[in-house]
């Protein structure tokens, strides 16, 4: 019998995806927790403590690993953002809709009555 030796990737690319819906999804997951643990790491000898440290014991080193780690033993899962709701949602006249009405404003406040505006230069 021949010895099976763990591959260069680990966690395996068919064990993460099992883990999500999509390969996008997956690679968005990964990249956005690479950050984090980046930015943790960064901010290590600050002393800061605002970011969530690895959730695996790992011997890698590499951000994107140590993500890939945490996805495959479930510590980390995607979720969908909530919904908007309505009060978030901006009325239909706070949107901008780049049709401005020239008719309606008072232009003769301020001073531009029918005046040839090529000519006021």
């Amino acid at each position: 019998m021949t010895e099976q030796h763990e591959t260069m990737m680990y966690p395996t690319i068919e064990e993460l995806l099992g883990r999500t819906d999509s390969k996008f999804r997956l690679v968005t997951l990964g990249a956005l927790r690479a950050c984090q643990i980046n930015s943790y790491f960064g901010q290590l000898g600050e002393g800061l403590g605002a970011m969530v440290p690895p959730q695996v014991l790992t011997m890698s080193r590499k951000p994107l690993s140590i993500a890939f780690e945490e996805i495959a033993v479930d510590k980390i899962i995607a979720t969908d953002p909530p919904e908007a709701t309505e009060e978030a949602v901006l009325p239909d006249s706070m949107i901008p809709t780049g049709d401005a009405n020239l008719d309606d404003a008072d232009l003769d406040d301020a001073g531009l009555g029918d005046t040839d505006l090529d000519s006021a230069s």
